[in-house]
């Protein structure tokens, strides 16, 4: 069964959507002649965002279920219903693992991970009724690959693209589609405001612009595609990584010596 949907007349949520992606994600929707109110935890960006995009916006922790909750119940109330949640809200979390705590780990879990559990539990139901639906789920090539000098971000991406193929595999014969974005570096204030060490590392293949990874969004749900891998190079690595664990696993660790060798101040980032 084919979940390809048109997105001309859609009504779509996009978190994380003051900033990056998700403004660019919006502009995008918005060109293809959807309607969509767009969330973020930032009010005052959001709300500039919001006048410069017109479009309908909601101040949210989305790591928070009843903060999803009602986001859905006020875009059926201002949209008459909704085809497409891009759960896109994401955070960086700290670097390393020795030096984390408690707090930092429930907190990139809550947003990188919860947020998109949350609006799928609470939005398929009404899905499931209209037999038709639509997730974009943000997560990240460290989500394929393991992001070097950050536990957490790379377990709860890695959680996020499981959550993602689970939601595939469950629903997509019952009408629902689902995508997962997994870009690497992205023309982002996360990447362009991180240490060197990560912008080197995540810019390994290019940096591209928001708009780039936008338009293959909409066109990866025009397509109901699954992977969406704007760095081509990405699809590449997952197939060495599948064929030889162990060396994928030495190259990633040469590669981080590469990296420590030209910061040596980064080191401790890395613990």
């Amino acid at each position: 069964m084919s979940n390809t949907m048109e997105v001309k007349g859609k009504r779509v949520i996009v978190t994380g959507a003051a900033f990056g992606i998700g403004k660019a994600m919006t502009e995008s929707f918005l060109e293809s002649g959807a309607e969509v109110v767009i969330v973020d935890i930032n009010e005052e960006a959001l709300k500039q965002t919001a006048g410069d995009l017109n479009v309908e916006y909601i101040t949210a922790d989305v790591s928070s279920e009843a903060e999803i909750k009602n986001i859905i119940s006020t875009s059926n109330s201002s949209m008459g219903g909704i085809d497409i949640f891009c759960s896109n809200a994401g955070v960086g979390g700290e670097s390393g693992l020795l030096n984390t705590t408690e707090e930092d780990w429930l907190n990139i879990w809550g947003v990188n991970v919860m947020s998109h559990i949350y609006a799928a539990k609470h939005s398929l139901p009404q899905m499931l009724e209209q037999e038709s639906g639509y997730f974009v789920n943000t997560a990240s090539a460290a989500g394929l690959l393991t992001q070097i000098g950050a536990a957490g971000y790379s377990v709860t991406k890695a959680a996020a693209v499981s959550f993602a193929e689970w939601l595939a595999i469950t629903y997509g014969k019952k009408g629902i589609g689902v995508s997962c974005l997994c870009p690497q570096g992205v023309r982002t204030s996360m990447v362009e405001d991180a240490p060197g060490i990560v912008s080197a590392l995540v810019g390994i293949d290019g940096i591209m612009e928001p708009a780039d990874v936008a338009s293959d969004v909409i066109n990866a749900i025009e397509s109901d595609q699954f992977l969406i891998a704007p760095h081509e190079k990405v699809l590449d690595y997952i197939k060495m990584k599948a064929q030889d664990y162990d060396r994928w696993i030495e190259g990633m660790q040469s590669l981080q010596t590469q990296l420590l060798d030209s910061f040596p101040d980064a080191e401790d980032m890395f613990k």
